[in-house]
This record gives C-alpha cells, sequence and structure tokens, in this order.
C-alpha cells in the first residue's frame, strides 16, 4: 500500500513539473521579425516623410519603441542579414559583400531558440553567396534562388526545406499563390502563425521589397504619381547615368524611381497590417515580440550617389522598430541610443530568457524597452569590403554619437564631420587645424576598435 502511494506520489509530481513546464513555455514571447530589403529609416510617415503612407509600420511605433539612431555595420545586403542573424559583425560571420559565401558554420539566434522550446521559421529572401543553407533550428524554411537570389516581384518559384517547388505550386497546404512576391510571403507567414498559436515561435520574414526594380503591386501603382519630387540640392533627374551610378540599373529619372520606391512600400505596408492582423485575431499580440527593420539605407541623390555600401548617414541608417506589449514600458517611445543590427539576437535571446552566446559582438537592448537609463554604446565600427565591380572603395568608419570618421583604403580623401552642426556631411574637418586632435583621438580609437571588432571569437 505504502509504494502504491509512493508511486501515486511521484505521478503526481512529474504531471504538476510537466503542467509548469507547459505554463512556462506559454509564457514565453513570441517573435516576428519582419525585414525589408533597401528601405531607408526616414521612408516612413511616422518619421514624417512628405508624403509616403506606412500606417501599420507607425501602428508598430506607436505601440513600441522606435529607435531613431540605428545602424547597420556594413550597408549592403548579405553582410547585413548575416549580422542580423548571427549577432556578430561581418568580421567574424565572414560574409564581406554580396559574393561572399556564407559559412553553414555560423550559429543563427534561432538554434537557442530552437533548443528552448520554439518553433521555428524563416520565409523570404536568403540572398547570401552560396545557395540556400540547410539552417540549424529552422523547421520552416522557405525561400528562393531565382535570379541570383534577388528572386522577382512577379513569377518567383519558391524553395521550401531543399525542395524546389514548379512555379505556381504551393509549398504550405491551405496557402494560395498570388504570383506577387509581398503578398505570398506574407499568407506563408500567416500560415505559420496559424499552425504554431499553442507554443511559441520564432518567425523571420524577409522581404524582397523595397529592392530594385520597384515593382508595386496593382493597388499601390500610380499612388504618387501626381506627388512633386524634390531632390537633394546636389542630385539631378538623371544622376543614375552619371559617375557610375548606371551600374545601379535604374533606367527612369530618379524622381521616377523614388515614386517607384514609395508606392513599392506601401504595398509592403500594407501587407504587415495582415501579419499584425493575424497576430491580434489570434490573442497573440500582447505577448509577440515584433521587430521592424531595414537590411540597409539607401540614398537618393545625396552626396551625388544612389544606392547603399558608403559610410554616409543615408546609406548606413536603417529603420527598426520594436513592439512587445508584454516587456515595453511606456509605449510610443523614440530612443536616441545608438542601437546596429547585430543587436537583434542578442535583444531577442534575452527576452526570451535565454544566456546570449558569448561569440554575439552585438548587445541587448532590453535595457532600453523596459525605459532604463542606460547607454547601448558610445561608438561603433563601420566597414564596408569592396564588391567588385561596384565603383566603391573600401572604407572603414568609427561612428560617435557626434562625430564620423571614414578611413578610405584608395582613390578619396579621409572624411571627418561633425554630426553635430553637419548633420547632411557637407563639410570635410579632416584638414581643419582646429580638429586635429579630435581627429588622432578618433583614429585611434578606430584602429582599436578594428582590431577588437576582428579578434576572433572566444571559444564557448
Amino acid at each position: 500500500m505504502k509504494s502504491i502511494f509512493v508511486f501515486s506520489t511521484l505521478i503526481s509530481l512529474a504531471l504538476a513539473s510537466f503542467v509548469q513546464v507547459q505554463a512556462a513555455e506559454s509564457k514565453k514571447p513570441n517573435i516576428v521579425f519582419i525585414l525589408a530589403d533597401d528601405h531607408r529609416w526616414d521612408y516612413l510617415s511616422v518619421m514624417d516623410h512628405p508624403f509616403i503612407e506606412t500606417p501599420n509600420i507607425d501602428s508598430i511605433a506607436n505601440e513600441g519603441v522606435l529607435f531613431e539612431n540605428a545602424f547597420v555595420t556594413s550597408s549592403l545586403c548579405s553582410p547585413s542579414r548575416a549580422s542580423f542573424l548571427t549577432g556578430q559583425y561581418p568580421q567574424q560571420h565572414g560574409v564581406q559583400n554580396n559574393f561572399t559565401v556564407w559559412d553553414n558554420k555560423n550559429i543563427t539566434y534561432f538554434e537557442p531558440l530552437k533548443a528552448a522550446g520554439y518553433a521555428t521559421a524563416f520565409i523570404g529572401k536568403w540572398h547570401m553567396p552560396g545557395g540556400l543553407p540547410t539552417l540549424r533550428g529552422v523547421d520552416q524554411f522557405i525561400s528562393f534562388e531565382h535570379a541570383g537570389g534577388q528572386g522577382a516581384y512577379t513569377g518567383t518559384p519558391y524553395i521550401v526545406n531543399g525542395k524546389a517547388l514548379k512555379l505556381g505550386e504551393s509549398p504550405v497546404e491551405g496557402v494560395d499563390i498570388t504570383g506577387y512576391i509581398t503578398d505570398d510571403l506574407t499568407n506563408f507567414s500567416n500560415k505559420f502563425i496559424e499552425n504554431n498559436q499553442d507554443k511559441p515561435f520564432a518567425l523571420y520574414i524577409s522581404h524582397k521589397a523595397l529592392h530594385l526594380p520597384m515593382e508595386p503591386d496593382a493597388e499601390a501603382a500610380g499612388r504618387y504619381d501626381d506627388v512633386n519630387i524634390v531632390l537633394p540640392k546636389e542630385a539631378d533627374s538623371w544622376l543614375a547615368f552619371a559617375d557610375g551610378s548606371f551600374k545601379h540599373f535604374l533606367w527612369d529619372s530618379l524622381e521616377e524611381k523614388m515614386k517607384d520606391y514609395a508606392e513599392t512600400a506601401i504595398a509592403m505596408d500594407q501587407q504587415i497590417g495582415l501579419v499584425l492582423d493575424k497576430l491580434e485575431t489570434l490573442g497573440l499580440d500582447d505577448n509577440t515580440i515584433v521587430v521592424f527593420a531595414g537590411d540597409n539605407g539607401y540614398m537618393w541623390g545625396e552626396h551625388r550617389l544612389i544606392d547603399k555600401r558608403w559610410s554616409y548617414e543615408e546609406s548606413m541608417r536603417i529603420p527598426f522598430i520594436i513592439k512587445y506589449p508584454n516587456g515595453i514600458k511606456n509605449p510610443g517611445r523614440r530612443s536616441q541610443e545608438m542601437l546596429l543590427n547585430l543587436d537583434m539576437a542578442p535583444t531577442f535571446l534575452a527576452l526570451a530568457g535565454l544566456e546570449v552566446p558569448q561569440h554575439m559582438q552585438g548587445k541587448s537592448a532590453v535595457a532600453i524597452l523596459e525605459d532604463k537609463p542606460e547607454s547601448l554604446r558610445d561608438a561603433w565600427l563601420y566597414k564596408y569590403y569592396e564588391d567588385y565591380p561596384y565603383p566603391v572603395p573600401e572604407q572603414l568608419a568609427l561612428r560617435t554619437k557626434r562625430y564620423k570618421l571614414i578611413d578610405y583604403k584608395r582613390g578619396k580623401q579621409d572624411e571627418l564631420f561633425d554630426l553635430k552642426n553637419d548633420p547632411l556631411e557637407q563639410n570635410n574637418l579632416i584638414d581643419d587645424p582646429k580638429m586635429q586632435t579630435i581627429y588622432q583621438q578618433l583614429k585611434t580609437r578606430l584602429h582599436e576598435m578594428d582590431a577588437e571588432v576582428s579578434q576572433p571569437a572566444a571559444a564557448e
């Protein structure tokens, strides 16, 4: 009789432990990361853009924290995307430009989340050399290799967990292929959310929009035909055909491509709204971390340049907005802290209650979300590796809260800007006698930080 009692007690304890584990699991926040391609930080209505309309992205900001000083450590698709996933500088993860192959030994934030019980999915544009990887820790991997990994706005055949599908064939049961890539990626994402609503999940939605050729859907096309575009003072309508800019394939006037860009943005914003609606409908919105970000900025004639790559603000700054009702204090705030793309991975892990691996070089932004008086950093390092045939020299830059020093490896004089008094970076102070002490201090800090960032990560 005593043995039966002991056995019964053990069963009860086991059941209680199981219930506690299940309860703990249910409290883990869901994670939805939405990445736009080439979306510069100020092309949002919440940033007071003169005409663009992004009400759904705005709602994330109004209910969360908008980082007005968010940056990438290399303004180019492949290295930036690798930094989001690994929490590392390009000097560590090894994806230096759009031609450097992703190393499958890289550890992404998906792995610890999966080990902690998360359902995981990567849906959308991978865009790193070497073909689609076998991503450890990812349950559902829907992407494409079409057009060199760029995909097309219409007519992209998808690949699900390594299986190539015929054009129009759906990789997910119950999801119709519309043919417009932004809509398709949203439909796949919402189906994943629906299928995993009873467990914690981490979803990475990687859009093709707003990348060239910047094609909006039928509903958004023509929305801004009558808008009067005011170009930067140093730009002109046909800049895309001058100074090597033809390599960026803008075969219309700058004004027309800017309208296409803005219309493609509002088409994407509409689809982001459907993801937010799905979370709300399923009662998941309060316990879901939603992040909207861009993989790099974009220049529209500033400095007589188009595209990204350069160390200028328009190129390196990105939109970065976090919404998490259960974890953000005083929502609707704007933070001036310098947040980097490599901070996203440690922030997700910290919010999930997990230890941040030592190999991650980014910093958790949880204290900022909790409205604590803490600083993320006072300086950081930017590096652009050459990627021929684009006529942009290799460059290393130090960005502090006030100054920026850019060290060019060839073909251009180094630059020093006082961002407080010259936010548009028009006045190079590198030869100013009054700035030589500051210049030398920044130069020393730049090389120290370069050595620190490039130091091989300690074994864990």
